[in-house]
C-alpha cells in the first residue's frame, strides 16, 4: 500500500462490516432471557437457534472462497450483507423458534464474508509481512461489535424490545453494504478473475488446500480453539455468569462488556506483539501456539472453578482467545495469493462447523441436568460441557506436536511464519 487514503477506503468499510458481524454473533447472549421467557425455549433450543448462525456461515465458506478469489471482496461482501439484513428483518418479525432459526441462518449466511473478505482485501493491498498487524486491527473492529452487543444492547432494551434492536441492525446492515460497494477501490478485480481461472481450476485450488499437510498441521488446534471461543463467548458466557457466577442481569451485561473490551485489547495486542517480534526473528506461529495454550489454561480454571475470581478469568478468556486468529495470516502466507481466499475460508469452514456443534452441543449437555430450584441451569452441566470442549483443544495441541509431516511442510515453504 503506497498511500494512506486507499488504506482508509479499504479498512473502514470492511471494519464496519465485521463490527456488525460480531454484533450479530453475540447479541443473543444479552437477549437470551427475553427469548426464553417469550418463546419458552429450553437450553437445547436456545443453543440450536443461536448456532444456526454458525452453520449457515460455515456451509457457505467454500463457495465464498471461490467468489472472493474470482470476483473480489468488494462485490462479494456487499451483496451478501443484503442477505444478512433480510435475516435481521425475518428474526425481528418472527413469533416462533422456526422463524428465529431461519432469520438467524440468513444472518449467518450474509455475514459469512465479513472477515474473509477483509483478509482477502488486505492480502491485495497490504505487504505480506504486515498482515498480522492489519488483521489484528480488523479483529479489534469485531471486538467493538462484541462490546456493543453487551451494555449498549441492554440499555437499548429499556427503549425498545429485542425486535426493535434487530430492525435497527437490519437497516444498518443495508448501509454497510452500500459503503463497501461504493467506497472500497476496485483495484485488481479483473486480474483476480483471470488468476482464479474457471470452475474446474477453482475446485482444484480447494482440493490443493484440503490435501496439504501444512494445512492439517495448523487446523486442529486453531479450529478447536476458535470454536470454543465462538461457542462460549457468543452465547453461553452470559447464562454461565448468571447460573454459576450468581450475577444479576445488569451485572452480566457489565461483565460481558469487560470481556469484549479484553477481546479488543487482545486482537490489537497480538497483532502488535507479532509484528514487533518479527523484527527479532520470532515467527507468528510460535506466538499463536503460546497464546492458544494459555487460552486452554484459562478455560481449565473457569470450567473446574479452580479460581473464584470470575471477572478476571473471563477477561483473560477474552484476551487469550484472540491469539487463535494469528494462524490465518501465517497459513495464507504459505500459499499463492490466488489461493488466499480459499485457504482462509477452508479454515473458517472447519472453525464454524465446529462452533455450531460446540454451541448446540453445549446446550444439549447442559440440558441433561434438571434445572435448579431457582429455575437456573445446573452448574454441573456447564462444567461437563466446558470440559468436553477443553478436551478437544488439548487433543488439537497434542496433534500439533506429533504431526511431524505437517510441521516439516510448514517450515519448508518460506521462512516468514
Amino acid at each position: 500500500m503506497t498511500t494512506s487514503l486507499p488504506l482508509i477506503r479499504v479498512f473502514i468499510p470492511f471494519a464496519l462490516g465485521y463490527f456488525l458481524s460480531y454484533l450479530y454473533r453475540v447479541v443473543n447472549a444479552v437477549i437470551a432471557p427475553d427469548l426464553i421467557s417469550e418463546l419458552g425455549l429450553g437450553a437445547s433450543d436456545l443453543g440450536l437457534l443461536t448456532s444456526a448462525y454458525f452453520l449457515s456461515f460455515a456451509l457457505f465458506q467454500l463457495p465464498l472462497g471461490m467468489l472472493l478469489d474470482h470476483y473480489g471482496p468488494r462485490k462479494t461482501e456487499a451483496i451478501l450483507l443484503l442477505f444478512a439484513a433480510t435475516g435481521a428483518f425475518v428474526f425481528a418479525l418472527s413469533h416462533s423458534a422456526t422463524g428465529l432459526i431461519v432469520g438467524r441462518a440468513l444472518i449467518g449466511l450474509g455475514v459469512s464474508s465479513c472477515l474473509m473478505a477483509a483478509f482477502k482485501a488486505y492480502s491485495i493491498w497490504v505487504p505480506r509481512e504486515r498482515l498480522p498487524l492489519i488483521n489484528g486491527f480488523q479483529m479489534s473492529a469485531g471486538g467493538l461489535g462484541a462490546l456493543s452487543g453487551t451494555v449498549p444492547v441492554e440499555a437499548a432494551l429499556s427503549f425498545t424490545d429485542w425486535r426493535g434492536v434487530f430492525l435497527f441492525l437490519g437497516a444498518l446492515t443495508v448501509v454497510s453494504a452500500a459503503v463497501i460497494f461504493f467506497v472500497v477501490p476496485k483495484r485488481d478485480e479483473s486480474d483476480m478473475k483471470e488468476a482464479s481461472g474457471g470452475f474446474k481450476s477453482q475446485i482444484e485450488g480447494v482440493i490443493a488446500v484440503f490435501t496439504s499437510p501444512l494445512f492439517w498441521w495448523i487446523a486442529p488446534l486453531t479450529v478447536t480453539s476458535q470454536a470454543a471461543f465462538l461457542a462460549i463467548q457468543s452465547l453461553w458466557v452470559g447464562p454461565w455468569l448468571h447460573d454459576v457466577g450468581g450475577l444479576e442481569r445488569n451485572q452480566v451485561a457489565n461483565h460481558l462488556l469487560l470481556v469484549a473490551a479484553s477481546m479488543i485489547a487482545g486482537f490489537i495486542s497480538w497483532g502488535v506483539i507479532t509484528d514487533r517480534l518479527r523484527r527479532y526473528g520470532i515467527k507468528p506461529m510460535p506466538v499463536a501456539i503460546t497464546g492458544m495454550s494459555l487460552f486452554i489454561i484459562v478455560q481449565c480454571l473457569i470450567a473446574f472453578r479452580l479460581v473464584e475470581a470470575v471477572l478476571p478469568l473471563w477477561m483473560l478468556f477474552g484476551f487469550f482467545a484472540t491469539a487463535g486468529i494469528l494462524p490465518y495470516a501465517a497459513l495464507s502466507q504459505k500459499f499463492p495469493l490466488s489461493l488466499s481466499g480459499r485457504v482462509n475460508t477452508g479454515l473458517n469452514l472447519l472453525v464454524f462447523v465446529s462452533a455450531f456443534a460446540a454451541q448446540w452441543g453445549t446446550g444439549v449437555i447442559i440440558g441433561m441436568w434438571p434445572k435448579t430450584a431457582a429455575g437456573n441451569y445446573d452448574p454441573a452441566g456447564y462444567q461437563a460441557a466446558f470440559g468436553v470442549i477443553l478436551g478437544l483443544q488439548v487433543a488439537g495441541l497434542l496433534w500439533l506436536m506429533v504431526f511431524t509431516k505437517g510441521r516439516r511442510a510448514f517450515g519448508a515453504i518460506g521462512q516468514d511464519t
